[in-house]
């Protein structure tokens, strides 16, 4: 497989949020209506600072998520925490009537959502700053894994934290819409390091998600590109088509 990056075949939208991507800028991505509906601030790990956090949690308000590729998941060692709950319910049975199990989600079949963490040079870990180190260091730690350094993850982070990981779908958007995938499938469509900050956009207002037209308004405001997953569906289509 090869690693062309040609935004030839995408729409306006994908080739705008590409380029950004590859200059380590912000996007908006939206996944589905009738899913979770939501509009994520999307940027690559390696490229936060603490003013872009300082900016996700004003601006946006949801939940800082790192989403890590399967691949570099998988050599790392990061479980699905719904997996370690699960085992932990053999020994605490009150664990059993709360970890999530098929059904139990209104928006999908499972979560994402892997361990929280923080590095290891951060004090509390909840600062602009030392939440900007864990996920720059998120990034690395997967550039690292996936260019064939042999990498202990415990020797950089430990959780519980305050940066929560996401592991992706191995098939990605082919088996799973969420800004975990669909924020991956972009970054291997830029050719960056497939670790990215997705955080949800809320309404100040009423508190639930911010409606799609007016995370568009905020986008054209801040000159954001602004993408939704099935537009990121058919360039990955491309993407893959052209790549293999």
């Amino acid at each position: 497989m090869s690693s062309d990056t040609s935004t030839s075949g995408y729409s306006e939208n994908i080739q705008k949020a590409i380029k950004a991507l590859q200059n380590g800028e912000m996007i908006l991505l939206f996944d589905l209506e009738g899913r979770e509906a939501e509009t994520d601030l999307t940027i690559p790990a390696n490229a936060v600072t603490p003013e872009d956090v300082r900016w996700m949690r004003k601006d946006a308000g949801g939940l800082m998520c790192v989403s890590l590729d399967s691949d570099s998941s998988e050599k790392l060692g990061l479980p699905f925490i719904a997996d370690i709950m699960r085992d932990a319910s053999q020994s605490n049975s009150s664990l059993e009537k709360i970890v999530e199990k098929g059904g139990d989600l209104k928006y999908d079949s499972r979560s994402s959502f892997s361990i929280w963490v923080n590095h290891r040079d951060t004090r509390t870990g909840i600062p602009d700053n030392d939440r900007a180190l864990t996920i720059n260091k998120l990034g690395e730690i997967v550039d690292r894994t996936l260019n064939g350094e042999d990498v202990h993850f415990g020797s950089e982070f430990r959780t519980p934290g305050h940066v929560a990981t996401l592991r992706a779908a191995k098939g990605l958007v082919h088996e799973r819409m969420g800004q975990t995938e669909l924020s991956i499938a972009l970054a291997k469509m830029a050719g960056i390091t497939p670790a990215m900050v997705v955080c949800e956009m809320l309404d100040d207002s009423n508190g639930r998600a911010l409606a799609r037209p007016d995370a568009e308004k905020y986008g054209a405001n801040h000159d954001l590109a602004f993408v939704d997953g099935e537009e990121v569906v058919e360039a990955y289509d491309i993407w893959l088509n052209s790549n293999c």
